[in-house]
């Protein structure tokens, strides 16, 4: 056990934003904390680091743990380069690299069998703290997050808050705390940064604590996920799928059970009234009576406040079957960031994806006219109208409330009308009198989202649609848009969104646009063998450098984590009773979970070397 929270409330006046609750990571859980918004997760992740105390209830935290939190928009505002920001991360590393120095300076004239000792020492201490591979993996990590080997001496001041807090990132994980707490860690990553971070999490050797909507990333990363609903907790085995599956058969069990209560309290009810006005049977009544007020009460989950938003996209009129001809259409700014030839045909859902700062959202911007294109044919098809959702929630009058928000735009219709609308997409009573301005990220969308529904436009434009959203909300809009009988393009790093909802994807790289007419499935198969080809590729040098390792890092790497995995279900099984109550079978599973352990450990000392030669040959 790292932390351990034991009948935790916190409450912020008179509201509980959770009560009574018991939360424990222990080594090496990869957990994932996941509910609506405002159902408490940060004020938890706060608790975890000392920032928020407990109302009441128990922290204990193990000696000498070190945690670490990454809010979701960590900044740093730092005049050092990011050299000098990671020297304070390796320490300890940089620390005893002096004294190896110093130590082999004295060797050189004295050959004392003490300094001998000392530095041999030194050297394993080095070792077992990553010293011959802190370099290789500081330039693999700088690398996943965008950055290149250059850009170590820029001062952080000089990179955007963006690229700040991707830093401040890199250093977290470098600095490799007992608990790594993450508070939507890919918030503004693209989706080949978050497949990186993805790998090296599943690898990452301690605990660690994720907040995230992103579900595909949660099923990649956490082997734990605790759900926060209704100031209540719940702990289950395995990633986000298994939690769905797990949860939707506690639903049909709490159903079953429900009913039979339902059941059986009718009959206690109508004994208590056949019976409770009759002398000699009164007492009988009264036992009854009280064991009906003692009984704890199963709640109906078909009654539960799912708290989801209620959309229904539909077009005002019909449209062409051409929507949208694009002929070498060239967008950007200074320069090109772009150029795309694509017809877009009535009913296709395409996703525009590709990593931050190749011009997906550019491209949006110059299809609406906000930004001009630079070059190229643009033309709609007949009778085809736009609604477009922006990302930066910019299409609103900050001193609106609400109401006159949606109002404003569509003032024909009368208060019974605009305030439906507003009701399904979860602004009720006062909630419509409040301003624009001090309304949360999701709530804003819901927002833009009403008024992109009011539109009825038989062409959705939308950009990155999902941020901010919780996973039911993701899943509300999923839902109404797989409803639509329209046309969508649009932005997204949501992985599991583009599945739901793209027939085609539309990848823009730094040097090509290229087209996936079978969507993101498609694209994944041809990314698998394009990596395939250049593994091929970059092995056949291999032979011409004798003292390189025959060791792939990805291939090792990956086996690490597999093994890994298999650890933890051999480990699992000592707690089943077929295992501890027969000492035979015990003996043979403790011999096989030190096989596994000495494979792992096999496969490290394989992938040090590869990372040993990897920084060898980067200097």
């Amino acid at each position: 056990m790292i932390v351990q929270i034991s009948n935790g409330t916190v409450y912020f006046g008179a509201n509980d934003v959770f009560e009574n609750i018991d939360f424990t990571v222990n080594e090496n859980e990869r957990i994932a904390l996941v509910g609506r918004n405002g159902s408490g997760k940060t004020t938890l992740l706060k608790v975890l680091t000392g920032e928020t105390e407990l109302s009441s209830g128990q922290f204990i935290k193990a000696n000498r743990t070190v945690i670490s939190y990454l809010e979701q928009n960590a900044l740093i505002n730092s005049k050092e380069t990011i050299r000098e920001y990671f020297d304070s991360v390796f320490k300890n590393i940089k620390d005893i690299e002096r004294q190896m120095e110093e130590v082999s300076r004295q060797l050189e004239t004295d050959h004392d069998e003490k300094l001998i000792e000392k530095y041999s020492s030194l050297e394993e201490e080095y070792k077992y703290i990553g010293g011959y591979t802190y370099h290789g993996e500081m330039l693999s990590v700088l690398n996943g997050f965008g950055f290149k080997e250059e850009d170590l001496d820029r001062p952080i001041t000089s990179f955007s808050g963006g690229e700040k807090t991707k830093i401040a990132f890199a250093g977290l994980l470098l600095s490799k705390p007992d608990l790594l707490l993450l508070d939507e860690p890919t918030n503004h990553l693209d989706l080949s940064t978050i497949e990186w971070l993805e790998n090296y999490l599943a690898k990452y050797k301690k605990a660690m604590v994720i907040v995230s909507h992103d579900r595909v990333f949660l099923d990649r990363t956490v082997n734990v996920v605790y759900e926060l609903e209704y100031g209540s907790i719940k702990r289950y085995a395995g990633n986000y799928s298994s939690f769905v599956e797990q949860k939707k058969n506690d639903l049909i069990r709490q159903e079953a059970a429900y009913k039979r209560q339902q059941k059986d309290i009718k009959r206690l009810e109508e004994l208590i009234e056949k019976f409770r006005y009759k002398k000699n049977k009164a007492a009988f009544a009264q036992s009854k009576i009280k064991y009906l007020e003692r009984m704890e009460k199963i709640e109906d989950p078909k009654k539960a406040d799912t708290k989801a938003f209620k959309a229904k996209f539909v077009c005002g009129v019909r449209g062409g079957k051409n929507v949208l001809s694009l002929d070498h259409f060239k967008v950007g700014y200074d320069k090109p960031l772009a150029e795309v030839t694509l017809e877009i045909h009535k009913g296709d859902r395409i996703c525009v994806m590709g990593d931050n700062g190749t011009g997906k959202s550019t491209l949006l911007k110059s299809i609406i006219g906000e930004v001009k294109p630079l070059d190229g044919y643009m033309m709609f098809g007949h009778q085809i109208e736009v609604g477009y959702f922006d990302q930066n929630l910019a299409n609103f009058h900050s001193g609106n409330t609400v109401l006159e928000e949606l109002w404003n735009e569509y003032p024909d219709l009368d208060m019974y009308k605009i305030r439906s609308v507003l009701g399904a997409f979860l602004f009720s009573a006062d909630e419509v009198f409040k301003e624009v301005s001090v309304l949360s990220g999701g709530e804003k969308v819901r927002l833009s989202l009403a008024k992109l529904m009011m539109k009825k436009a038989n062409f959705l434009i939308l950009d990155e649609p999902t941020n901010h959203l919780d996973i039911v909300s993701k899943e509300a809009l999923e839902n109404a848009l797989s409803e639509y009988d329209g046309t969508i393009l649009f932005v997204s790093h949501d992985r599991y969104f583009i599945k739901k909802i793209a027939t085609s994807c539309l990848l823009i790289n730094e040097d090509k646009v290229t087209y996936y007419p079978d969507g993101y499935k498609d694209y994944i198969d041809v990314k698998i063998k394009e990596e395939k080809k250049e593994e091929v590729k970059e092995n056949k040098p291999l032979k011409e450098i004798k003292q390189k390792p025959k060791y792939n890092i990805s291939r090792l790497e990956n086996e690490i984590s597999l093994m890994e995995d298999i650890l933890e279900d051999k480990r699992a099984l000592r707690y089943e009773p077929e295992y501890y109550q027969d000492m035979n079978k015990m003996k043979e599973l403790d011999e096989e979970i030190d096989d596994i352990h000495n494979q792992i450990h096999a496969l490290e000392e394989k992938w040090e070397e590869a990372m040993r030669f990897e920084e060898e040959k980067n200097k």
